[in-house]
């Protein structure tokens, strides 16, 4: 199932696009482009979220990881 978007447009880009009838199927692109950023702004609204969850979470000293595979090496 379909439904309508109407956008308000320069009357000159209007002109320009018609123009361009044959060369370009206009609602295609138009697709494609509204498709190709709705995935951009919901990775970005993601990462958004997994950021505050991460800043929720402690942290640990700078070099923990380093000194932990050490000692755990050293105990082989």
């Amino acid at each position: 199932m379909s439904e309508v978007l109407s956008i308000r447009i320069l009357r000159r880009l209007k002109r320009e696009i018609e123009e361009l009838k044959g060369i370009m199927n206009l609602k295609e692109k138009i697709i494609e482009f509204l498709e190709k950023r709705v995935k951009m702004y919901k990775k970005m609204k993601n990462l958004k979220e997994a950021h505050k969850i991460l800043e929720k979470h402690p942290t640990i000293p700078a070099g923990t990881a380093v000194k932990i595979v050490r000692e755990d090496r050293d105990r082989h």
